[in-house]
């Protein structure tokens, strides 16, 4: 009887940890994908605001979300701020949300796109290198066959079968210096929110954190700027601008955040890493669905590529995921 239990109990942990690492990836790709609808609200907000401003009021709507969840789980933060913790909600929400922004944004006025567009797939190795140094995360299985077709895929929604013509003259230095450091910073932060979730955060306090403590750094960033508020809008319009800001806000903000660290609590930062780019494949689907823009063959194919990855992905999840039960029997 008590074998059978035990064995019982086996199949239960195994099913557990099965569909924890399914379901890790896929949370982490459907909140990466959510990213992929920001054009649809953003395009008509740039007619109002200025980038900058746009963040920042979807900060402030963000707020009233983040500040009655952290009232409520406040004593779950008791002895849990250390330096460590500090530092790294410091760098998923300054360094991964704004500094990177403003740095590869900065890139495309001093040198040529498709070498910021390169540079910029250098993100999955810092992740890569950044999860071994600091979560001593071991490289799953097949993990450098995944890593390259991702690669491959984002390439092909990139510049399709073409070879992109980058020269010299092409590769300015804070061009190259601005993009690397930010895939440094977007491949860190996915690391740092491991860190933290690992450091027994729940995923939504992680969330409202990252949440607030960019609102000092925008606010700052919005008087630097000097950005004058002009809103031309009446009536209907006014309605439009508004509706557009709470989906902003809530859908390409919230929503994909809850989904993206819910995902990456179960999942290695090195795995994760990879289902983000189901955001680009996401959104060279919606330019051409919504607004138009052509899609290539070679980046229709760099699409199924990354979706086809991700699927293997989970695949090779599940079954490590059995083999464990099987390993310690």
């Amino acid at each position: 009887m008590q074998n059978t239990l035990e064995l019982a109990g086996e199949k239960a942990g195994w099913r557990t940890s099965r569909i924890a690492g399914i379901n890790g990836i896929w949370y982490v790709a459907l909140g990466a994908t959510l990213w992929g609808l920001d054009p649809l609200f953003r395009i008509l907000l740039l007619k109002s605001f200025t980038s900058a401003q746009i963040v920042f009021i979807e900060h402030i709507l963000l707020a009233f979300y983040a500040m009655p969840v952290l009232f409520k789980f406040r004593r779950t933060l008791v002895g849990k701020l250390s330096i460590g913790v500090i530092g790294a909600l410091l760098f998923i929400s300054w360094g991964g949300s704004a500094v990177a922004t403003v740095l590869f944004t900065a890139a495309f006025s001093h040198g040529s796109a498709n070498a910021v567009l390169l540079l910029q797939k250098l993100q999955p190795l810092f992740a890569v290198l950044l999860a071994r140094v600091l979560l001593k995360e071991k490289l799953p299985q097949k993990f450098f066959v995944f890593l390259l077709a991702a690669l491959a895929g984002t390439y092909l929604l990139t510049f399709g079968f073409g070879s992109p013509t980058v020269g010299l003259h092409d590769l300015a230095f804070l061009s190259c210096l601005f993009s690397i450091i930010a895939a440094a910073l977007w491949g860190g932060s996915t690391v740092m929110g491991k860190y933290l979730l690992q450091k027994k955060l729940s995923f939504s306090i992680v969330t409202s954190l990252r949440f607030l403590l960019a609102l000092p750094l925008l606010s700052v960033i919005l008087l630097a700027s000097g950005d004058a508020w002009s809103l031309n809008a009446q009536g209907s319009q006014l309605s439009l601008i508004a509706v557009n800001l709470l989906f902003q806000a809530f859908f390409p903000g919230l929503i994909s955040m809850l989904l993206y660290y819910k995902g990456l609590s179960s999942t290695k930062a090195v795995y994760a890493t990879l289902a983000e780019l189901s955001f680009p494949a996401v959104g060279v689907l919606i330019n051409w669905l919504v607004f138009g823009q052509s899609l290539t063959l070679g980046q229709l194919s760099g699409f199924l590529l990354i979706w086809l990855t991700l699927w293997l992905m989970s695949r090779s999840s599940n079954e490590q995921a059995a083999q464990k039960p099987q390993a310690a029997a």
